[in-house]
C-alpha cells in the first residue's frame, strides 16, 4: 500500500483501512487529496461572502462545499480516463488506479456517473440563473484533459475551470453576473495559474520527456517571475472587485493577509521536488484568508 501513496496523498488514515475497492474508488476521485476540492470550493465561498451572503447564506456555502467535493472527484475520474496512457509515463501519476490497472475503465465510468449525480443534487438547490451558470462550465471541464496535448499553457484553461464556482456563488446570491463577481472570477483565474505553475514544477522533466505542455515549462527559467506576475494580476483584479462592492480605501486592507501569503510563496519558493508541493498546498490556507477578507467587506457593504 505504501508504495502507491504519492507525496501529496493523505491516504494513511481512515482511507488506508478501507477494503480494496472502496479505497481504489476514493483514490480515483482523489478523496485522499482534499487540497483539490478546497481549491475548487474557495472561489464560490469568496463570491457568496463578498456578495453579502457570508452569514445569511451559510447553507449555500455548505452546498458549494459538497458540490466541490463531488465535481472535483468527477473531474479527476474523467481526467484519469483520458490520461491513463500518459499517466503511466510520469513517475508521480503511474500508480493511479487506471494507469496501474488497479481498476477497469468500465468501473471508472460508473463511478463518474455516480459522482455527477451527487453534483446534480447540489445543482438542484440553486436558482435557475445560477443553475445555468453552473452548467455552462461543463464544456470547459470536458475539454481540460486535452489542453496539455495542444498548448503549453494548460494552467490557463484550469484557471477558467477551477474559478467557475465564483460565478455560480455570485449569481446565486445577487441573481445576475454583475461586474464585481466577474472581476473576482478573473482574478481567481490568475491565482490558479500561479499556484498550478508551482505544482507543475514537480513534473517538468517528465512533461518535457513525453511532450506535454505546462506553464512551468513555458516559463522556463522565469517561473518565479511568472508566478509573481500572475499573483499581482490576481490581487489587482480582486482589489477592483472589492472596490466595486465597497469603494473605500480601508476595504482594500482586507486583501493584505492574502497578499502577504502569496508574497511568502514566491519569495521562499525552491524549485526542488519537495517545496513546490508544500507551497501549492499552502493555498488552502490562502483561500481561508481571502474568504475572511471577503466576509469582512461583504458584511460591511
Amino acid at each position: 500500500m505504501n508504495q502507491t501513496i504519492v507525496p501529496d496523498s493523505e491516504a494513511r488514515g481512515l482511507l488506508a483501512r478501507l477494503p480494496d475497492t472502496p479505497r481504489t474508488l476514493a483514490q480515483l476521485a482523489r478523496f485522499d487529496r482534499p487540497i483539490g476540492w478546497w481549491l475548487l470550493f474557495w472561489p464560490g465561498a469568496w463570491a457568496v461572502a463578498l456578495a453579502g451572503g457570508g452569514f445569511a447564506r451559510w447553507p449555500l456555502i455548505a452546498w458549494l462545499l459538497l458540490g466541490s467535493i463531488a465535481m472535483r472527484g468527477a473531474g479527476c475520474v474523467f481526467n484519469d480516463i483520458v490520461d491513463r496512457d500518459l499517466d503511466r509515463k510520469v513517475a508521480r501519476t503511474a500508480a493511479r488506479p487506471l494507469a496501474s490497472g488497479a481498476m477497469s475503465v468500465k468501473t471508472a465510468w460508473a463511478w463518474l456517473i455516480a459522482l455527477c449525480l451527487a453534483g446534480l443534487i447540489v445543482l438542484l438547490q440553486l436558482r435557475p440563473y445560477a443553475q445555468v451558470a453552473a452548467l455552462a462550465s461543463l464544456a470547459l471541464v470536458a475539454a481540460y484533459p486535452f489542453m496539455k496535448r495542444i498548448t503549453g499553457w494548460p494552467q490557463i484553461w484550469l484557471g477558467l475551470v477551477f474559478s467557475w464556482a465564483a460565478l455560480v456563488g455570485w449569481s446565486e446570491v445577487v441573481g445576475a453576473l454583475t461586474l464585481p463577481g466577474l472581476l473576482l472570477y478573473a482574478g481567481t483565474i490568475f491565482w490558479i495559474v500561479g499556484y498550478d505553475t508551482i505544482y507543475a514544477l514537480q513534473d517538468r522533466e517528465d512533461d518535457a520527456l513525453i511532450g506535454i505542455g505546462s506553464s512551468a515549462l513555458s516559463m522556463g527559467r522565469h517561473v518565479r517571475l511568472g508566478v509573481t506576475f500572475c499573483y499581482a494580476l490576481a490581487l489587482g483584479l480582486w482589489a477592483c472587485a472589492v472596490w466595486q462592492v465597497r469603494p473605500q480605501p480601508l476595504a482594500l486592507a482586507a486583501l493584505l493577509p492574502m497578499a502577504a501569503q502569496l508574497l511568502w510563496q514566491v519569495g521562499t519558493l525552491k524549485e526542488d521536488g519537495i517545496d513546490p508541493l508544500a507551497k501549492f498546498r499552502s493555498n488552502r490556507f490562502a483561500g481561508l484568508l481571502m474568504f475572511l477578507g471577503c466576509l469582512v467587506v461583504g458584511s460591511a457593504a
